[in-house]
């Protein structure tokens, strides 16, 4: 069985050097080069923690080379909540817990924009909390089940 495209309710598509300007913009980065290692770092880590169609909506809605990145990883059985995931970021590069969090917001903001409003939710939804805002989203918090 093969996977069929499915419509993408994306707000803009872009080229990767328009993604990484984009990136570069946001996270008021010196170089093109500081962008592109921030965009790979956390798309690695992001494909570390996303999994089933909504992993492979967001490739498609990616530049190719920023889909390569993201699916290049084998997910990892850890589910991490947003701060666990920048610390494993900044733990992974050696940066600081700070520089890691700066890097996500730049990057997951302009990833937030290529999947649209709907992806970007079905992400959310299925991602453990704290990850709203590494999106630049505000963190709705989820209902708690009621007790039997």
């Amino acid at each position: 069985m093969y996977d069929q495209p499915r419509p993408n309710a994306s707000q803009t598509a872009m080229t990767f050097e328009q993604m990484l300007e984009r990136v570069r913009y946001e996270g008021a980065y010196p170089t093109r080069e500081r962008a592109a290692e921030a965009v790979h770092h956390v798309l690695a880590a992001l494909g570390r923690q996303l999994t089933g169609d909504e992993r492979v909506d967001l490739a498609q809605c990616l530049p190719v080379e920023a889909a390569l990145t993201l699916t290049a990883q084998i997910p990892d059985t850890r589910h991490l909540t947003g701060w666990g995931f920048v610390k494993d970021l900044a733990a992974r590069t050696g940066a600081t817990p700070a520089t890691a969090r700066w890097d996500t917001g730049a990057v997951l903001t302009t990833v937030a924009r290529l999947a649209g409003p709907d992806l970007l939710a079905r992400i959310l939804h299925r991602l453990p909390e704290g990850y709203a805002l590494l999106f630049g989203q505000a963190e709705l918090r989820r209902p708690e089940p009621a007790p039997a």
